[in-house]
C-alpha cells in the first residue's frame, strides 16, 4: 500500500545549491520523525540513489526536468497530496503544498536568464492561485510573494531553514581549503560566497579589497564555479583568492578559520550561509536588506549593501576587538538554535495533514529601523502646514528620525519652528527648489527621504510601510502610496474630513504597481540611489511633473519605481496658494515636451499627457468647475504652443506669465503677476 502523501523528488537530479539543500534537509528530518512512513518520494529515473529509514523513493517516468514534473509527476502521484520543496510544482495539480523560496525572479530579474524568468513568471502565479497552501522560508520572503503573486500574506506558511546540517561537516576531511594561500600565510581573511547572480553583490567585496589589504586582511571567495567573475574583478586585488566551488568539509574549514563571513547580498529569500556560519562559530557581517536582518537577529553586524565604507568599518572592528568577535560568536550560537530542520519538517507534516493548519514554528525578530527624513515643502499657508505636520508627528507608528519643513520664509511654517523635533529651513521658491534645499540638508545617516505635500494626511503606518518595502526590495529607489481620495480633483477636502477618511478607510488590498512614477503629494526615495540627482528647478513654482522627472532620472540608473497600497492617505487639495490656471496650462504643454527632450518622459507618454490635458481643458471650457480656471488653462496651453512654434522651450517662463488667481474674498479669478 502506497503512503498517503507524495513528495516531489526532482531535486534529487540536481547539484546541491541552497534550494536543494533545503529540500534534502527537510526530507531527512521527515524521515527521522515518527511520521516519515506517511510519505513517499517520487523522482525521475535519472535521480541519484538515496537510502532513508522510513521514506521510500520511487523512481518512475520516461521524461526528465520540468517536463517530467509537469506531465508525469501528477499522474504518478495520483490523488495523493503532494509536497513540493523547490519552487516549482505541476501546474495541473491543486491538492499540493508548494514552497516558493523567494520572489527574486520578479524583484531581481537581471540575475536570471530570459528562459528562467519566462518559466517562473508564468508558472509561479498559477501555483499560488491553485495550490492548497503556499509556504516560504522567511517573513521577508512572504511579504515579497504577497506583492508579486495572487496569495495573501496571512495565508503563507513560514517554514525556515535549519542549522543542524552544518554541525555534521568535518573540517579534518577538508582537501582544498588547507592549501589556500591565506590560511597558510597566517594573514586573517574574510570569507565570501561568490555567485554570478547580480543580487549576490559580490562586486562590493571586490570594491573593498584594496582597503582590506591595507588592514592586512585577505578575502577568500568560495563557490560559484569558474568563469563567473569578470577579468576586472579577478585582478581587483592581490589579497583576493577565488577558490571556486568547495565541499561542505572544505567550507567548514574556511568558516572555522575565517575572521568573519561577509554576506553582502542585495536580496535573499533566507540566506542560509549566515546560519551555517553562526552554527560553526564564525562571526557574521551581513546586508541589512530583505530576509537577512530576520535571520541574523541581534547576532551579526549589519550594513547596507550599497555602503562599502560601512563594511570596512565593521571588518576593522572585528579585526581589532577580540571581545566583539567573541560576543558575535556567542550570540551566533544562540541565534542558530532558533532555526531547526526538525521543527520545519514537523510543520510540513502538519500542512500535509491539513493545508489550512495554523503554524507557529517561526516568529520574526524585530527588524532594524530605517533612518527616515520626512520633508514638507510649503509656501503661503502656515495654518495648513502646521496642522498637517503636527498630525503627522502625532500619528506615525514609525516616527521619522528627522522632519524638515522647507520654506521660502520662516513664517510659512507658522509655529512649527518652535518645535524641537522639526527643522525649518529656507531657500529659493518653487517646489523643485524647496525640495532640493531639503535634500542638501539631510542628516548624513539618512537612508530614506519621504516627501509630502503640506496638505496630505498620511495613514499612521505610511512610514513603516515604506520602510518595509525599501528594506525588502533593495532595487526599489522610488515609492509612492495610494491616495484614498484626492481633493485636487474637486473643491478640496478639509483637514477634519481628511482625518476621518483616513481613519475609517479599510486597509487597501496589497496592490503592487510597477513601474509607477511617484505622485508628488506622498512619495519616498532611497537616499543612496539619489546621489547627485536633483529636482529640475526649470520646472518652476509648484510646477507640473517635477516628481515624474526626478523619479525617471533615478530609474535610468537602474532603479525600480513602485506604488504600494499599504501606505495610503488623503490629498486635501487645498486651493489657497496654488498655481493659477494660465501658468498651469502653460506647464501642461511645455513641461512634457521639455522632459521628452531630456529623456525623462517617452514620446508616447508625453503625447498622452498633453492630449489628456487639452481634452479636459477644452471639454470643460464652457462648463468649468467653480474651483478650476479652465479658461486660464486653455490660454496657457495656447501660449505654450505659440512659444514652441517660435522655438522657445523654456518651462521656467511659467513663473513670469500674467496670470489669473482666485480672490480670497469672492472666489472669482483675478489677474495678478
Amino acid at each position: 500500500m502506497s503512503a498517503p502523501y507524495a513528495i516531489n523528488g526532482r531535486f534529487l537530479t540536481h547539484s546541491i545549491t541552497g534550494v536543494q539543500r533545503y529540500a534534502r534537509n527537510v526530507i531527512a528530518a521527515i524521515d527521522a520523525s515518527d511520521r516519515g512512513g506517511l510519505c513517499e518520494i517520487i523522482a525521475p529515473k535519472t535521480s541519484e540513489e538515496c537510502e532513508y529509514l522510513r521514506l521510500r523513493v520511487v523512481a518512475r517516468g520516461h521524461l526528465k526536468g520540468h517536463v517530467w514534473e509537469q506531465i508525469e509527476l501528477p499522474m504518478i502521484a495520483g490523488a495523493r497530496r503532494l509536497l513540493n520543496l523547490c519552487n516549482t510544482a505541476p501546474a495541473s495539480k491543486s491538492d499540493q503544498i508548494v514552497c516558493i523560496h523567494d520572489a527574486n525572479v520578479f524583484s531581481a530579474p537581471g540575475s536570471y536568464s530570459v528562459a528562467f524568468r519566462t518559466l517562473y513568471r508564468n508558472l509561479l502565479p498559477v501555483l499560488a492561485r491553485r495550490s492548497a497552501r503556499i509556504a516560504t522560508v522567511s517573513h521577508a520572503a512572504a511579504r515579497q510573494l504577497s506583492r508579486y503573486l495572487p496569495v495573501k500574506l496571512s495565508d503563507i506558511a513560514i517554514l525556515p531553514n535549519g542549522h543542524e546540517h552544518a554541525l555534521s561537516w568535518d573540517p579534518s576531511r577538508a582537501i582544498a581549503a588547507p592549501a589556500l594561500r591565506s590560511p597558510m600565510a597566517g594573514r586573517p581573511y574574510v570569507l565570501a560566497l561568490g555567485s554570478k547572480a547580480l543580487h549576490k553583490n559580490i562586486a562590493l567585496v571586490m570594491d573593498i579589497a584594496p582597503e582590506l589589504d591595507r588592514l592586512g586582511v585577505d578575502i577568500i571567495v568560495a563557490g560559484g564555479g569558474e568563469g563567473i567573475f569578470t577579468q576586472q574583478s579577478l585582478t581587483s586585488g592581490s589579497n583576493v583568492e577565488l577558490c571556486g566551488r568547495v565541499s561542505d568539509d572544505d567550507l567548514a574549514y574556511l568558516l572555522d578559520h575565517a575572521l568573519c563571513l561577509v554576506f553582502p547580498s542585495i536580496t535573499e529569500g533566507f540566506g542560509l550561509p549566515i546560519l551555517e556560519a553562526m552554527a560553526r562559530g564564525c562571526p557574521v557581517i551581513s546586508s541589512d536588506s530583505a530576509s537577512m536582518p530576520e535571520v541574523c537577529g541581534d547576532a551579526a553586524l549589519l550594513a547596507s549593501p550599497f555602503d562599502p565604507a560601512r563594511w570596512i568599518t565593521h571588518i576593522r572592528s572585528v579585526l581589532q576587538s577580540a571581545n566583539l568577535r567573541d560576543d558575535l560568536i556567542g550570540r551566533g550560537f544562540e541565534n542558530a538554535r532558533r532555526f531547526s530542520w526538525k521543527q520545519t519538517a514537523e510543520g510540513y507534516m502538519d500542512l500535509l495533514a491539513s493545508p489550512s493548519h495554523a503554524l507557529s514554528t517561526h516568529t520574526s525578530t524585530k527588524r532594524p529601523s530605517a533612518r527616515i527624513a520626512a520633508v514638507f515643502a510649503t509656501r503661503g499657508r502656515p495654518e495648513i502646514a502646521e496642522a498637517t505636520v503636527r498630525h503627522f508627528l502625532r500619528t506615525q507608528t514609525q516616527p521619522p528620525d528627522c522632519v524638515i519643513v522647507s520654506c521660502v520664509d520662516a513664517s510659512d511654517a507658522g509655529q512649527l519652528a518652535s518645535m524641537p523635533s522639526i527643522r525649518v529651513i529656507t531657500g529659493p521658491s518653487g517646489l523643485a527648489a524647496q525640495r532640493n534645499t531639503a535634500l542638501t540638508s539631510l542628516p548624513p545617516a539618512t537612508e530614506i527621504v519621504a516627501f509630502f505635500d503640506d496638505d496630505f494626511v498620511a495613514d499612521h503606518k505610511w512610514l513603516s510601510a515604506a520602510a518595509t518595502v525599501f528594506r525588502d526590495e533593495s532595487h526599489v529607489v522610488g515609492f509612492t502610496g495610494h491616495v484614498v481620495k484626492d481633493g485636487i480633483k474637486g473643491p478640496g477636502i478639509s483637514l477634519e474630513e481628511a482625518i476621518d477618511i483616513v481613519s475609517s478607510a479599510d486597509a487597501p488590498q496589497n496592490l503592487w504597481s510597477e513601474p509607477y512614477s511617484p505622485y508628488g503629494c506622498n512619495m519616498a526615495f532611497r537616499v543612496a540611489a539619489i546621489g547627485d540627482v536633483r529636482f529640475d528647478e526649470r520646472l518652476v513654482l509648484y510646477g507640473w511633473l517635477e516628481d515624474r522627472d526626478f523619479a525617471a532620472a533615478l530609474a535610468r540608473k537602474g532603479g525600480r519605481l513602485i506604488k504600494c497600497s499599504q501606505a495610503f492617505g488623503v490629498h486635501m487639495g487645498v486651493k489657497s496658494g496654488r498655481m493659477s490656471g494660465q501658468r498651469l496650462g502653460y506647464s501642461q504643454v511645455v513641461n512634457p515636451i521639455y522632459m521628452m527632450g531630456k529623456g525623462t518622459m517617452s514620446l508616447t507618454g508625453g503625447t498622452k499627457q498633453i492630449s489628456k490635458n487639452l481634452a479636459s481643458n477644452i471639454g470643460r471650457l464652457f462648463w468649468p468647475e467653480p474651483f478650476i480656471d479652465r479658461r486660464g488653462r486653455v490660454k496657457g496651453n495656447l501660449l505654450a504652443f505659440a512659444d514652441i512654434a517660435r522655438g522657445r522651450l523654456e518651462p521656467e517662463r511659467a513663473a513670469n506669465i500674467c496670470t489669473q488667481t482666485p480672490s480670497r474674498k469672492t472666489g472669482h479669478w483675478q489677474e495678478t503677476r
